[in-house]
């Protein structure tokens, strides 16, 4: 299944009849068919692409996005973001994922993770915040408002990401963690604790969801939220 998007940045793929758990899909059961395009899910580009193609099949479009439960398989040209239309997340809550990253090819500067507090994501004035990693063994939170972005913490080195260390038939694992504790958010990976902010002037309430920056190779085998 090919999908071309025409003068647009939202590709939007809904259908009807699936029968989800509450809080969005977590990746136990594909949405859709196995190994075809997951249903309900959308992906917006960070920037337009008038011939832009999402496949179902391995390097016949710009991105390859599937269900392979458990979980998702994306491979990316452009940046963007994935998410599911009942992925929505408020209150406290705690939002887990694994991801195994695959051969980066040397592009270790690229960057994968996950975002909270999404609104507006098919219009001018999309917000979020997002959490992610880069093979480099560092770790970045920013927020996104429209067109423009705020760096909430830099590029940071970290000794608890797995690194992918360049054979062709591994990947490395990593579980992202993101907790919404009364007045603060806490990134956490693989266990440990990496910051905590104040999530004042900070909407955490929203859509959540995954980013991937380009040409980056992943398998999420899970997308948990868990209301606290």
């Amino acid at each position: 299944m090919m999908r071309a998007v025409t003068n647009l940045l939202v590709v939007i793929l809904v259908f009807s009849g699936v029968a989800l758990a509450q809080g969005g899909p977590d990746g136990t059961k594909p949405q859709g068919e196995n190994l075809a395009i997951p249903e309900g899910w959308t992906v917006r580009l960070d920037q337009p692409k008038e011939d832009f193609v999402l496949s179902s099949k391995p390097d016949s479009g710009d991105t390859y996005f599937v269900n392979m439960t458990p979980g998702w398989h994306i491979t990316t040209g452009p940046r963007a973001i994935f998410y599911h239309k009942d992925n929505i997340a408020e209150g406290n809550f705690k939002l887990e994922s694994t991801i195994y990253l695959f051969d980066t090819k040397g592009r270790n500067r690229e960057a994968f993770g996950l975002f909270i507090g999404g609104s507006d994501l098919d219009g001018e004035d999309q917000e979020y915040i997002y959490f992610l990693l880069r093979n480099t063994g560092e770790f970045l939170v920013k927020k996104r408002m429209g067109v423009e972005t705020e760096t909430v913490q830099g590029w940071t080195a970290t000794d608890a990401m797995v690194k992918f260390e360049g054979d062709p038939e591994s990947s490395a694992k990593n579980d992202f963690q993101l907790n919404v504790a009364g007045d603060k958010i806490i990134f956490s990976l693989n266990g440990d604790e990496l910051t905590s902010i104040s999530t004042e002037g900070i909407q955490t309430s929203g859509i959540y969801g995954l980013r991937v920056n380009h040409n980056i190779n992943l398998h999420i085998s899970s997308l948990k939220l868990t209301n606290l």
